[in-house]
């Protein structure tokens, strides 16, 4: 067993799941989306997108490129969250957090073809 293997199938599963748990509810509803699950997957993202440099095929550029993708939406949700709740203060309305999810629901896309991409990769992979 690969090592290395094992912890980059983690947080790659990692952050497909805790953007999957922060984007599941009702899109408009704050009450159904959580700011920590948010900043977690935002952490788990980012440590899965410098697990993902060390690799040079083709493939992993492809997966390089979903982490950054996620990751740069994850942030920019990140920040229009801080906005609205701390820059402009005022209470989180159903638009503002539609915005919000909306950016996780990308990112949330972006992990799924990381995911993806990872089982193909390992189903591909022949011991000699």
């Amino acid at each position: 067993m690969n090592l290395e293997k094992v912890v980059f199938g983690f947080f790659v599963l990692l952050a497909a799941t805790l953007n999957f748990g922060y984007v599941t509810g009702e899109i408009g509803n704050p009450m159904h989306h959580n700011v920590i699950e948010l900043y977690a997957a935002i952490v788990v993202n980012i440590i899965a997108t410098i697990l993902k440099f060390g690799d040079r095929t083709q493939i992993g550029a492809i997966h390089l490129a979903t982490s950054l993708v996620a990751t740069i939406q994850l942030i920019i949700a990140g920040v229009v969250w801080i906005w609205y709740t701390q820059i402009a203060p005022q209470p989180l309305t159903e638009s503002a957090m539609s915005s919000v999810v909306s950016m996780a629901l990308g990112a949330l896309l972006a992990n799924v073809v990381s995911v993806v991409l990872m089982v193909i990769e390992t189903a591909n992979f022949r011991r000699h």
